[in-house]
């Protein structure tokens, strides 16, 4: 597995954060049972579960804690799809800016954030096998 910087994951750890602020904003203005609700539910839980596995690594602990202790294989497949979707449409988004710009970079934060989230879910499922 990489290893990661205190820097990288706490950077991580916010973007992860904002994400998940973010999703629970727009989520209420989508009636449940939407298809757009189910995708935020599913990208909330995703993160929630990204946010524990970082905090983990930024507290040193080989054990997990109890949170993390509790979410299943399935979980951190499930989790896995979400993670993976905001990695390329970012990647797609950015794109359309300039190297450099503003949003080019708000969106490089958060495919590095989510790219230590793949590889920690992809790590702690092995972990757990």
């Amino acid at each position: 597995m990489d290893n990661y910087t205190d820097e990288e994951l706490s950077e991580a750890l916010r973007e992860v954060s904002k994400t998940i602020s973010n999703c629970e904003k727009m989520q209420k203005k989508f009636a449940e049972g939407t298809a757009q609700y189910s995708l935020l539910r599913n990208r909330i839980k995703a993160m929630v579960i990204s946010k524990l596995l970082i905090e983990s690594e930024l507290s040193q602990k080989n054990q997990m804690t109890e949170e993390l202790g509790q979410v299943t294989k399935e979980e951190l497949i499930e989790a896995l799809r979400p993670v993976v979707s905001v990695i390329s449409k970012c990647q797609k988004a950015q794109e359309k800016f300039a190297e450099g710009n503003a949003h080019y970079r708000r969106l490089e934060n958060l495919i590095k954030a989510m790219k230590i989230s793949k590889a920690l879910i992809e790590n702690r499922f092995t972990w757990l096998e």
